[in-house]
Order: C-alpha cells, then sequence, then structure tokens
C-alpha cells in the first residue's frame, strides 16, 4: 500500500509540473531551434465581418456597438452583425438604433445557444476575414488591424486576440484571474513562435472565410473548433500579441466557477469530435501541443485529487509523513478562506491565487462528470460582466 501511494504521488506530481511548468520550457527550447516566420505586409486591407452573439446584453450593447465602430479600419471594408439569441431584455431594439451606421441584426427565433446563433449568421457574412467578438469586452481601437495583418503569412487561419483581465475601479474582483490570464497568454506566444495555438481567445479573434463556414455542432466551443480545423486543413492557428482585447473580470468566484464548467465541458466534447488531431503520427508537434495544452490541463486535477489520497495514506502510514497530511489541509484550508474571503473585500494575494486555482480545479473535476455522463448544454448563457473600462 506505501509503496502503491509513493507511486501515485510522485505520478501526479509529476503530471501536474509537466502541465504548468515542463510544457512551457519544452516550447522555450524549441522556439530557439525552429526559425521564425515573417510575412510580407497586407497589399491592401481585406473585407472582414465583425460578429458579436448576445442574449439580454442591453446594459453594455451601446456601449460595446461603439467600440467596435471606433476601431481603426476603413469603415467600406468592415460588415458589422449582431446574432441576438432571441433577446428578451430591449438589446435588438438597441441595436436596431445603429441600423443607419451600418450595424446588422440578425435574430434568432428562439433560444439555441451561441454556436447555433454563429452558424445561423454564416450566411449573411460578406468579410473574407470573419472576426468574433463578445458583448462585455473592449477592443481598443488599435487593435483590429494587428490581428487582421497576421493573415498576411498565408499559413494562418486563425488569430486569436491577447486578452489582458481588468478590473473596474471600485469593482471586487479576484486578481488569480489576471495572474492566470497573463500565464495563459504567454503560453500562447511561445506555441505562436514554435507552431501555433491549440484554442482561440472566444472573446477576440479572427478565422479565414472559408475556414468559419465549416458547420460546429450546437453543443461545442466554436472558438476552440476553429483553431483545430485550421489544422486540419494546413494553416496554423497564432496569438497576436499587439491585438489587445480587455476582459473584465468577473466579481463572484462561485460565478467565474459556473462558467467554467460551462466552458470546459463545451470543450471537452469538442476535443472528443475532433479526437482524430490527437494523434502524432498524422498531426505530429500540433498532437503534442493539444494533448498537453488541453488534455494534460484537465486532468490535473484528477490528478491532485490522487495526490491527496496518497498524501493521506502515507501520513498515516509511514513514520514522520505527518507533514503530507499537513500540507494538503494547509492548501485546502488556504483556498477555503480565499474563496470565503473574496466577496467580503480584498484578501492577500496569497489566498486569492489559492482560492482561483481552486475554482479552476474543481470546476475541470466538475465538467469532466458532467462530459462523461454526456450532459451538455447547447444553450448559452453568458457570464455577466462589468463593462471594460
Amino acid at each position: 500500500m506505501t509503496r502503491l501511494a509513493t507511486d501515485l504521488l510522485a505520478a501526479a506530481l509529476a503530471l501536474v509540473a509537466y502541465t504548468y511548468i515542463g510544457y512551457p520550457g519544452l516550447l522555450l527550447l524549441l522556439q530557439v531551434v525552429r526559425p521564425r516566420r515573417r510575412a510580407a505586409p497586407l497589399a491592401e486591407w481585406p473585407n472582414v465581418s465583425i460578429t458579436i452573439p448576445v442574449y439580454n446584453e442591453a446594459s453594455t450593447i451601446g456601449l460595446t456597438l461603439e467600440r467596435v465602430l471606433a476601431t481603426d479600419y476603413p469603415p467600406d471594408r468592415r460588415q458589422v452583425l449582431v446574432v441576438s439569441d432571441a433577446s428578451t431584455d430591449g438589446t435588438d431594439a438597441i441595436v436596431a438604433g445603429f441600423a443607419s451606421r451600418g450595424v446588422e441584426l440578425l435574430r434568432m427565433p428562439q433560444r439555441s445557444g451561441k454556436s447555433a446563433a454563429e452558424n445561423a449568421a454564416r450566411a449573411l457574412l460578406i468579410g473574407d476575414i470573419i472576426i468574433n467578438t463578445d458583448a462585455s469586452i473592449h477592443i481598443p481601437p488599435q487593435s483590429l488591424k494587428p490581428l487582421i495583418a497576421a493573415f498576411a503569412d498565408p499559413t494562418v487561419g486563425v488569430a486569436s486576440g491577447r486578452d489582458v483581465s481588468v478590473a473596474r475601479a471600485g469593482v471586487a474582483a479576484n486578481p488569480g484571474e489576471s495572474r492566470y490570464v497573463g500565464y495563459e497568454m504567454w503560453v500562447r506566444d511561445l506555441e505562436s513562435r514554435v507552431h501555433g495555438i491549440v484554442g482561440a481567445s472566444g472573446c477576440f479573434y479572427g478565422v479565414r472565410a472559408a475556414l468559419h463556414m465549416e458547420l460546429v455542432p450546437h453543443a461545442l466551443s466554436r472558438d476552440f473548433a476553429a483553431a483545430v480545423i485550421a489544422r486540419e486543413r494546413g494553416y496554423r492557428a497564432v496569438s497576436v500579441k499587439d491585438a489587445v482585447c480587455f476582459v473584465p473580470r468577473t466579481s463572484s468566484l462561485t460565478r467565474e466557477y459556473r462558467r467554467k464548467v460551462r466552458t470546459m465541458v463545451r470543450g471537452m466534447q469538442t476535443l472528443y469530435y475532433k479526437r482524430h488531431l490527437l494523434n502524432p503520427a498524422r498531426y505530429g508537434l500540433f498532437a503534442w501541443m493539444l494533448f498537453s495544452h488541453k488534455l494534460c490541463r484537465w486532468l490535473v486535477p484528477w490528478a491532485l485529487l490522487a495526490a491527496t489520497g496518497a498524501s493521506a495514506v502515507l501520513a498515516v502510514t509511514v513514520p514522520g509523513a505527518w507533514w503530507l497530511g499537513a500540507l494538503v489541509v494547509l492548501g485546502l484550508g488556504v483556498a477555503a478562506i480565499g474563496w470565503l474571503w473574496a466577496p467580503r473585500g480584498k484578501a492577500p494575494a496569497l489566498f486569492q491565487l489559492a482560492a482561483f486555482a481552486a475554482a479552476g480545479n474543481l470546476a475541470a473535476l466538475h465538467a469532466g462528470v458532467r462530459a462523461f455522463r454526456g450532459e451538455f448544454d447547447s444553450i448559452w448563457e453568458p457570464t455577466r460582466r462589468e463593462p471594460a473600462g
């Protein structure tokens, strides 16, 4: 029993270390030996279609459209299409008020979910590049051109913006989210230099029209699917450092937990749907990156669960190993206190980080159970955020 617990603990910790330290470290080494790609600049700016799927976003859609219309891009080469998923709060009327400024509205006859709304919009899109974004984020005026410029490289099929997690003044928000987003963007930068990212940012990304026209089942995540579809068609997906997108942090860890469960369930279903891309004999480096970035991260919570159980066994059966159990109790206590403290004001950074990490890992466990049981929700409930300032 002791040997089994020791081996299990070692294997679990090795998986965690590989996922968050080993994998980026290998990417750092690979980028040294792989040549940098340098594409010629675009001869002219292509036509783009900007799609904004919404559901009951009356409080934010007006400001979002003002910002989209203010982007530094030729207006005669820009289509803006809002897809309302049968909104009931006056969102459609607000969007209709922008019709004289070229904003188009497509209303779904009944709620069908985000991917269904994006699928329905395909017939109306006229751009060579399709830009997908959200109603609650802020795209600075200068961010659109760098995203489009990435397509000057003929190998690029998807270009993803760089998320920056922000909080409005006076709004309580866990900074652990900001640190995690920063880490994720760093890993995507490394992946872009080595080969390409394995999933785009759902908040702000562009895709070649020919790739976007592929039907994505309603229960899947289109931003994740876009990157793997691009690889299937011989293209790369890249992260564009200068295409900044400000994403408001959620003020509630519970709300963030629910969002993560939803997105991870859809992500797991998407990976299963495109599981042939995990075959290294056919997809080489991309298969390894997909396994390391996606699958390993979803396995980390299970590894931590196994490590917790193994530590408890060793603490009881091995003389002097009591400290393993103490570490587990301490970690769980810090995370629990941070989670309870978060709504009441500013907790110390250690507690906030522990709470955010715990929420993410618990969400992955929950999502894994739901995915295993076949519980997939195609109906979309947007995460309500304070608009980015």
